[in-house]
């Protein structure tokens, strides 16, 4: 398949926001991009025309890629409910309200199929997919049945960035660790790590790039300043997002500030 994938080394590193960003410039390329996520646990959804739901991070996405959103988008999404269980969605449909343990048991199946036959459609109806992880990508607890992170990206056959938080500190450990984490094969197929959330001149960073591109042997493909009035709800709608200025077309504004702090160019031949 012709697509990229971002994961992070934690929860909140900005996966969502990055996707959208990059959903928008492939569409201002005159590529038809769709988004995938194959599993999201999330409270917030939409509703599409055939009453059927997709998260709303997934909807965003495909209004940044100027695309209608459909269910092959998101096709597992878990609606997080009372006492540790979540009301679980295949293809918009709800299904019946598990606990993350008889999910892992009993569906991890049933939901590596429906993933498959999600990416097969949209390989076969776009050009290109942007797929996001979702948490961490090297829980060692759960990798051996996990339906959001590298085996997605092995199932897609795709190139992978991992993205990193700098703005809570600790940002050298979690690149590094997540790396270490990963069996050879899945690290072999990071292509580029960003560097997301920076506060301040991405300038004073260099050195910072130059010793986690010495330490890993993976070109950091972006230093990502914060732009807190970028006006797009993000993962969590618990946190407040500030307006963006009136009349400011919110997906564009993002993209052009996403475009300005990575190596735009050495993402595009990634996927050549």
């Amino acid at each position: 398949m012709n697509g990229l994938m971002i994961v992070g080394t934690a929860s909140d590193v900005g996966k969502t926001m990055i996707c959208t960003a990059l959903c928008r410039l492939f569409s201002n390329e005159g590529v038809q991009v769709a988004p995938f996520k194959s599993q999201n646990m999330s409270g917030f959804s939409e509703t599409l025309a055939d009453g059927r739901e997709i998260s709303r991070s997934q909807f965003q996405q495909a209004e940044a890629a100027r695309t209608e959103p459909i269910v092959e988008m998101n096709p597992i999404l878990m609606k997080p409910g009372e006492d540790m269980k979540a009301n679980v969605l295949f293809m918009g449909v709800p299904l019946e309200r598990v606990d993350g343990q008889y999910f892992r048991k009993e569906w991890f199946d049933k939901g590596l199929e429906t993933i498959q036959q999600a990416l097969d459609y949209l390989s076969d109806h776009y050009d290109m997919l942007i797929i996001e992880g979702a948490g961490s990508t090297a829980e060692v607890n759960l990798m051996d049945r996990e339906l959001t992170n590298m085996r997605v990206a092995e199932l897609a056959d795709v190139p992978v960035l991992l993205v990193a938080d700098i703005s809570k500190g600790g940002a050298f450990a979690s690149i590094i660790g997540t790396l270490q984490l990963l069996s050879e094969e899945r690290r072999r197929r990071i292509k580029g790590i960003i560097i997301n959330k920076f506060y301040g001149d991405a300038s004073y960073f260099e050195d910072g790039v130059q010793f986690i591109e010495d330490y890993t042997g993976i070109p950091v493909v972006g230093v990502i300043p914060i732009l807190e009035n970028h006006g797009i709800p993000e993962e969590d709608m618990d946190q407040e997002t500030l307006p963006a200025m009136e009349g400011i077309d919110v997906y564009e504004q993002w993209a052009i500030h996403v475009r300005k702090h990575i190596n735009w160019p050495l993402i595009q031949t990634m996927l050549e």
